[in-house]
């Protein structure tokens, strides 16, 4: 028996995602998306006015899914750009595993894929920065094998802390984008 442990955060404890709740045109097209790392499922942190911010924890039993593991290469390029078309290329599989795109991470707002950029030039750009992994369940089976295991609040301290991070980092990045795009 193989698991992984998984995070999601949001502003609900979520026992049973809904593996159809969310935008189609996401990087990994809908499905329910989660983090391998609780460091890094807290960035996605954002601070509503009356809304506890909630990391969910999980294990997803892999044993009988179907999983597609994508690289920082030409195919995940192509299968984020089919997706922000709404165009998902893998719907045989139950999961999905790969990098995030840095351009929704850092507000870049997908530009990359725009079709302004030949497709060489924008995968390129959207292998600067770090490389953080997402998990995106996409088949009821896939949400069937996800086992909750506990939530907890953030607290606010938490929550400035990961945006201050997050706010270095994406400085860091843009500078290194506009470099790159300098040099082109």
């Amino acid at each position: 028996m193989s698991k992984i442990r998984l995070f999601h955060t949001g502003y609900l404890e979520i026992r049973q995602p809904d593996i159809r709740h969310g935008r189609k045109n996401a990087d990994f097209g809908q499905g329910f998306y989660l983090s391998p790392s609780d460091e890094f499922a807290g960035r996605w942190a954002k601070e509503r006015r009356g809304a506890a911010i909630i990391v969910n924890t999980y294990e997803l039993e892999t044993d009988g899914l179907k999983i597609k593991h994508l690289e920082r290469d030409s195919e995940w390029f192509r299968y984020i750009f089919s997706n922000r078309r709404a165009a998902d290329l893998y719907t045989d599989y139950d999961v999905i595993i790969g990098p995030i795109a840095n351009d929704t991470i850092y507000d870049t707002l997908g530009i990359f894929t725009s079709g302004f950029l030949s497709e060489e030039q924008a995968l390129e750009l959207l292998k600067i920065g770090p490389c953080y992994e997402q998990i995106a369940l996409k088949t009821d089976k896939a949400a069937s094998n996800l086992e909750w295991k506990s939530s907890r609040v953030l607290e606010h301290g938490e929550v400035e802390s990961f945006s201050i991070r997050l706010q270095k980092e994406e400085d860091e990045y843009l500078a290194a984008v506009a470099g790159a795009m300098a040099s082109d």
